[in-house]
């Protein structure tokens, strides 16, 4: 799974609007969206969100955990915690991003939020690499690790996978695997 293909799946969160319009229920295939009444808030998914907002069809209301409060108290508990913490989304980071594109001005403090996410983002992205080190270090088959993103996940797979794999094979030569390719010419 590559960046696009979360941030595809991160699209389908629901996020609350405003809009500037009234119109009945969209019947999609996903679900029901609307009705939309001029002035007052209606959840839909993020895509549409993005969508209205690009073509000035409404206001984006944040997330509640959009807040400098909030994600100060999270960026505090991951650095206090020698684990990884739960997210308020398991799509902060491609929330943030999509909304802090197209809605900056529905956003209050627009650009500490950013920092603060990106803070957030360090911090987590540190941690896993410590712990894909430590991991592999201990020559161990298996490791649980909780409150990670799909995105955080992305970010080593390609690394973890193909560590793991050379560890592997490094262990299969060890351990006679040099015999074996030895033995087919006998």
């Amino acid at each position: 799974m590559d960046p696009s293909e979360v941030e595809f799946l991160a699209e389908k969160e629901h996020v609350k609007i405003v809009p500037n319009f009234t119109q009945d229920t969209i019947y999609l295939i996903s679900g029901d969206i609307g009705p939309f009444v001029a002035g007052l808030p209606v959840c839909v998914p993020l895509w549409l969100a993005v969508n209205l907002k690009q073509r000035q069809k409404c206001r984006v209301v944040p997330p509640d955990w959009m807040t400098l409060e909030v994600l100060q108290e999270k960026k505090q508990a991951e650095m206090d915690s020698r684990f990884f913490t739960e997210m308020p989304s398991p799509f902060y980071i491609e929330i943030t991003q999509l909304l802090l594109q197209c809605a900056t001005d529905d956003i209050p403090r627009a650009d500490e939020i950013r920092t603060l996410i990106k803070d957030i983002w360090d911090l987590r992205i540190a941690k896993l690499r410590s712990s894909v080190d430590v991991f592999i270090k201990s020559e161990e088959s298996h490791a649980k690790l909780n409150f990670l993103t799909l995105m955080e996940i992305n970010t080593v797979r390609e690394f973890l996978t193909k560590g793991l794999d050379h560890m592997h094979q490094l262990k299969s030569n060890l351990n006679g695997g040099g015999m074996a390719s030895n033995s087919q010419f006998l």
